[in-house]
Order: C-alpha cells, then structure tokens, then sequence
C-alpha cells in the first residue's frame, strides 16, 4: 500500500489518517498554503505553516488550525511530517511525509525564483515526488524577476508623467505583495482596492511593505491621478475601475507570456511574472529530488508526465479538484 493515496476527498495517508490538501471536509487536515482551490471549508481540525494561520482564517472563518514552524517535525500516528519552504506565496509550504524510511514529498504549488517576500524553494531528498505543473511546457520560460520589476517601475513613471493612473492588477495573495515589495514608492502613492489592501495587511505582521492607501467611497479621483493602483484581476472593465479616471492597465501573470491570453485580457502593458515554476524550474528540481516516482496532479500533467517518462523516469497523472491557475481566475 502507498504511503499517500489518491481518493474522492483528497491526498489520504492511511497510517495517519490524514488528507493533505483535501477538497472536501476532513477529520485533519494538512495545508499547503493558503489559496482557495488548496485551503477549503468543512474539515474538523487543520495543520498548517504558522503564517497560513491568519490567511485561512480570515477566508474560511472560525475553525480549529494549528501552526507550524518550517522544518518542525510533528508525528500522527508514527508518521513524520514536516513543513518546508514552497516559495509560490508567503507560508506556501511543501509537506513532507515519512513512514519507516520511505519520504515522499507534496509541493502544493511551488516556483523556484526568488521573489522577496516568500521564504526561497527548499529542495528536499525523496523517494516519490508529487509535483504540480501549471506552466509544464518548455514555451514557459521565465525573465529574471528584477527585469520585470524594472519594467513596471518604468511604467508607472512614464504614466507618471502624463497624469495617468497605473491599474496594476495581481492575484490578492501573493502576486500583488510581490509587485507591491518592488515598487517604487519614490514615484507616488500606492492605492489598493478592498481585496488586495485586507491580505496585503494580515501578511504585514511578517513582512514589511510599503505603505499603502485603500480606495473608499470618499476618495477623490484628483488624489489617486498618477498614482499606482493594485488591484485584483476581476475589477477589469468594472465600475470600480472606471471611477479611477484616465487609467493604463497591467497585469502581471505568467499567463502574459501567451499572446493570446495578452489579447484577451486587453491590457495595455502585461508583465509576464509567475508564482509558479517554469519548464525549466520544473524539471530542475525532479532532478536534484533524486525520486525514484513521480506524480503529477494539476496542470499540463499529461503532457509533462509523458516527457518525464520518454527521458527515463517513472512518471504518472493523477486527478485533481485544484484549479489551475488561467488568465481568468482569482484564487483567493
């Protein structure tokens, strides 16, 4: 019998009787992260790292959660687990598991370029790795994160400069905290829309960022003109977005490296950044595991397990209800 298994609820341990990551309500429950498709409602009791702890809560309310730090050893029933560094978004963690000198190793969702606010991948030795591949294709390769930043830097000051607001729009957890941390405050004010402002706050307990201003019902368009506005994808196009006056938008996504998706967002400027790895970040890090297996669970995983298996190793597909990362989705 396998130390993990694939069932109706979720990723399920045996030994423990536990689920890591299930997508339906649990007796225990093992968190990888805080993203919505990950962290769900209706399970009794939830493990996680310590700073998923005010995410969950502030999304799923009043529930029994417990934090842990990374690399702190816990044992259910003779299993070890053990939380270790994802680097997708601040608290991401992969989930380690280890039952009588067999360890496998969960990823959640995980990237290995460095971003500044979420604490760097950490490679961990295993016997069977069960991997995500949102951007499993070699066409995703990613720039160097400074570049970018230094592009939407540019941006804004060039907006700056004609009296144009910039509506720079990312996921609400994790993506407009790593656009936020490389901003440029000397350009102007940063404003947020209610979503992006209430996450951006719970992780300032730690993590220091700039400072920033929440757009209300009494802000005035005059005081916001120039200025940088983050917000999530979903306010494109909305009312919210049209009080803001004459506007440039951006969206930062690693969905901008396709042209079609550039063109069916109709942005003005898109940034092509991810928060999970690329083809190559991808293939790297199965490498260095050592795995002798490997599953693949969301994502081009067809695809990308084939590859794996026709380059000699042991590779296979498993379904999955977290939801893959589009052009169009907001995981919370």
């Amino acid at each position: 019998m396998p130390l993990l298994e694939f069932t109706k609820k979720g990723i399920y341990c045996k030994q423990a009787d536990v689920y890591l990551d299930p997508w339906r309500g649990v007796d225990k429950a093992i968190i990888s992260h805080g993203h919505s498709d990950h962290a769900r409602w209706g399970s009794k009791r939830y493990i996680t790292h310590k700073i998923n702890v005010p995410i969950i809560t502030h999304r799923l309310g009043k529930i029994l959660v417990t934090g842990k730090k990374y690399g702190e050893t816990f044992q259910i029933n003779g299993v070890k687990f053990s939380f270790h560094p994802a680097g997708h978004v601040p608290g991401s963690s992969q989930i380690r598991v280890e039952y009588k000198g067999e360890v496998w190793v969960f990823t959640g969702d995980y990237k290995t370029q460095v971003d500044g606010i979420s604490n760097p991948f950490e490679l961990i030795r295993c016997n069977t790795f069960i991997t995500e591949c949102t951007f499993g294709l070699p066409v995703f390769k990613w720039e160097k994160p400074l570049k970018v930043h230094d592009d939407i830097n540019s941006w804004w000051a060039n907006n700056k400069s004609n009296k144009v607001t910039s509506l720079l729009m990312g996921y609400s957890l994790g993506k407009v905290q790593r656009l936020l941390k490389h901003i440029d405050c000397k350009t102007g004010k940063i404003f947020t829309h209610g979503a992006t402002e209430k996450m951006t706050n719970i992780l300032r307990q730690f993590i220091d960022f700039p400072k920033t201003q929440l757009i209300t019902r009494d802000t005035k368009k005059a005081e916001i003109e120039g200025n940088l506005v983050l917000a999530p994808p979903a306010v494109m196009g909305s009312a919210w977005a049209k009080k803001l006056g004459e506007i440039s938008t951006g969206y930062a996504s690693g969905w901008m490296a396709f042209r079609g998706a550039r063109r069916r967002r109709a942005v003005d400027h898109s940034f092509v950044l991810s928060d999970h790895a690329d083809w190559e970040g991808l293939l790297s890090v199965i490498k260095a595991t050592g795995c002798e297996d490997i599953i693949t669970t969301h994502g081009y995983t067809d695809i990308f397990a084939r590859y794996l298996k026709e380059n000699g190793w042991n590779a296979r597909t498993e379904k999955t209800k977290y939801e893959v990362e589009t052009i169009d989705s907001e995981v919370i």
